[in-house]
C-alpha cells in the first residue's frame, strides 16, 4: 500500500475521541491559533478542537487566554482548567475539571 493510499484511509477522529471524559473531568485535544482578532472556538482541526485566541504566544499569554476562555465557556473558575501537555506548542491536552465530555462538547457547540 502506498503512502497516498494510507493517507486516504486515515479516518477522521470522532468528537468522542477529541473530547473524552476521565475521573477528573473532560480532556480536550486542542489546536491553538494565537494572535487572532478574537477568542473563539473554530470547530474541528485535524484531531483537535481549534481555538483561536486573541493573545500572543509569548510569556504564556495564549495559554492563559485559552484557560480563561474555556473556564468562562464552562462556567468554572480559571483554576479548574489545566493544560496537561503542550504548554509550549500549538497542540495541547487540556483538562476541564468537574465537567463531562458531553457537557464540554455542548459548550463548544461541537454537536
Amino acid at each position: 500500500m502506498s503512502s497516498a493510499d494510507s493517507q486516504r484511509q486515515r479516518r477522521i477522529p470522532s468528537e468522542a475521541e477529541i473530547v473524552r471524559t476521565t475521573p477528573d473531568g473532560a480532556i480536550i485535544a486542542v489546536h491553538v491559533q494565537p494572535k487572532a482578532s478574537r477568542t473563539a472556538c473554530a470547530g474541528i482541526h485535524g484531531q483537535a478542537v481549534k481555538i483561536r485566541v486573541a493573545a500572543p504566544p509569548s510569556d504564556g499569554a495564549a495559554n492563559d487566554e485559552l484557560c480563561r476562555f474555556l473556564a468562562r465557556l464552562c462556567d468554572l473558575p480559571s483554576s479548574a482548567v489545566v493544560i496537561l501537555s503542550g504548554a509550549g506548542s500549538r497542540q495541547k491536552l487540556v483538562l476541564v475539571k468537574g465537567r463531562s465530555a458531553e457537557q464540554v462538547r455542548a459548550q463548544l457547540q461541537l454537536h
